[in-house]
């Protein structure tokens, strides 16, 4: 398999491509493929706006890195459109007690590199993936694998837990050879796994190519070449969409809405998305430590307006410090936009507004423009802050680092528990607790809802959690906005999940 890197040649190489980009195939041409009839057709571009930071499947906790590892690994779990975990690379499983399940995987699954996978396989993987910090909500309460057989292996765990099989659907958990694990092998240049596609080319910065798994357990995909462009502005993604020069738009751009929607040749699909956008605040910082200025900040943002300008209103305003549509949700003692209370908050910290300045970190144009929004609410109770540009990877490592003070991002999730535990759970400070929140009340309702299998209970003591990180305020939450897909309307199968997960192997024209 041929393999290639290519890392950028600057600004001006940058500025051609985008050119050459723009230029490309009128309006109405088949994209990648002019003169070709879509059913003729085997290959995709689709077009995404942040690169992802890795193609390892443990090191990395970015929407962006889950989009390329769902390509190129597989799961025991895979979760269906619906946002439920279902048996993948599993065949059967049993539950034999509060501590113990047994699995059974099918045969005949291989890797790319030829090999069949096997019990001993999911056992390297997994013990493996739990040394990695950016990963460690999968593996919450796991202790450890013992192999049965060939086929068969047991999974131990500190007790009952209420996220195992959710778990087991992470890219946290995707299982490699254990041959190439024992041998050193970097994933993070060549991704071995058994997924529906290969990488063959990762050209930094621009693109990366994969061609379709033959051997696919599953049956070999329709589509046999795919690429991802990397193309961050929102309206160059549109334009490439709609000049045929790309198939899908993964992060559609809120204000070309409505122009997509009338444009004939594409469908704009629209999904109820659980993913929230916070301003992140780092609670380490003297002043964000301060628990009522935290508060302060977050009283004095107009949800709405951030939506309208932000989202183009298409979007919810957040209340609360976890998504509003996930069951177990509470906005008890979560803040309403209120300037005159925020300015009580500012009071009663005793921090003088005017030593509040500091930079929020950004990293695409929607995030931009919350930002600005942002900073003019916050300019009427004094406080004064700049908006920094970042590219993802670099945004992703300074938040997790805890090298930064403010910052805009999100967090995907189809259930409240994963939430908690990535984003507030003091385990995950220097990865996914980007706000560095360490409460040990806030911890403690996590961990029981986590062993709690009764889902009325466990509601109950989620919604205890969330009025709790509604107290603390350790983030302003901003909004859950409306997931959009854009596509060439003569793919077929295509479906997107809650989480905006569209599954190109089921896709073709």
């Amino acid at each position: 398999m041929k393999w290639k890197f290519k890392h950028s040649l600057g600004i001006l190489l940058t500025l051609t491509l985008l050119v050459g980009l723009f230029a490309g195939c009128s309006q109405g041409d088949t994209p990648s493929n002019s003169g070709t009839s879509a059913n003729d057709r085997d290959s995709i571009v689709i077009a995404t706006l942040g690169e992802t930071p890795s193609v390892h499947p443990y090191d990395h906790n970015a929407t962006a890195g889950s989009y390329m590892n769902l390509l190129t690994y597989d799961t025991l779990f895979h979760n269906d459109v619906n946002q439920n975990p279902q048996p993948h690379l599993v065949e059967s499983y049993e539950n034999i007690d509060d501590s113990t399940w047994q699995f059974t995987l099918k045969q005949g699954v291989l890797f790319h590199n030829g090999e069949e996978m096997k019990a001993q396989d999911v056992e390297a993987s997994i013990e493996w993936a739990m040394t990695f910090a950016e990963v460690m909500p999968s593996h919450e309460k796991m202790l450890g694998i013992d192999v049965v057989d060939d086929y068969t292996f047991t999974l131990h765990t500190d007790g009952p837990y209420a996220l195992l099989i959710t778990n087991l659907a992470s890219h946290g958990n995707a299982i490699l050879p254990k041959s190439l694990i024992d041998q050193g092998h970097d994933f993070g240049e060549e991704p071995i796994g058994s997924g529906p596609y290969k990488l063959v080319e990762w050209n930094r910065g621009d693109s990366l190519v994969f061609e379709a798994n033959e051997d696919y357990f599953n049956g070999a995909p329709a589509i046999k070449s795919m690429t991802w462009r990397i193309i961050p502005e929102g309206s160059g993604r549109t334009i490439a969409l709609e000049a045929g020069e790309v198939d899908v738009v993964i992060e559609v751009e809120s204000m070309d809405y409505e122009r997509l929607k009338e444009t004939e040749g594409i469908t704009v699909a629209e999904y109820d998305s659980t993913s929230i956008t916070w301003l992140y605040l780092n609670n380490e910082v003297p002043g964000l430590d301060n628990q009522n200025v935290r508060h302060a900040i977050n009283s004095a943002i107009n949800k709405e307006s951030v939506v309208e300008v932000a989202l183009n209103g298409l979007g919810t305003p957040a209340i609360g410090q976890l998504p509003s549509n996930l069951a177990g949700y509470s906005e008890e003692n979560a803040d309403a936009y209120d300037v005159e209370r925020a300015r009580e908050f500012l009071a009663a910290s005793g921090v003088d507004p005017s030593t509040l300045s500091f930079p929020i970190i950004t990293s695409n144009d929607t995030r931009r423009r919350a930002g600005e929004v942002i900073q003019a609410n916050l300019q009427e109770i004094g406080i004064n802050v700049e908006l920094e540009s970042m590219d993802l990877a670099t945004y992703l490592s300074a938040t997790s680092e805890g090298d930064y003070t403010a910052a805009i991002g999100g967090w995907t999730s189809n259930v409240l528990l994963d939430c908690l535990i990535g984003v507030y759970h003091s385990s995950g400070i220097n990865a996914s607790n980007k706000t560095r929140i360490s409460d040990p009340e806030l911890d403690a309702l996590i961990d029981e809802a986590g062993v709690t299998l009764d889902e009325e209970e466990r509601n109950a003591i989620l919604e205890q959690a969330c009025a709790r990180a509604n107290e603390l305020c350790p983030a302003a939450p901003l909004f859950l906005e409306t997931g959009l897909r854009a596509y060439n309307s003569d793919l077929k199968g295509v479906e997107v999940s809650q989480s905006g997960t569209i599954y190109f192997d089921r896709v073709s024209w």
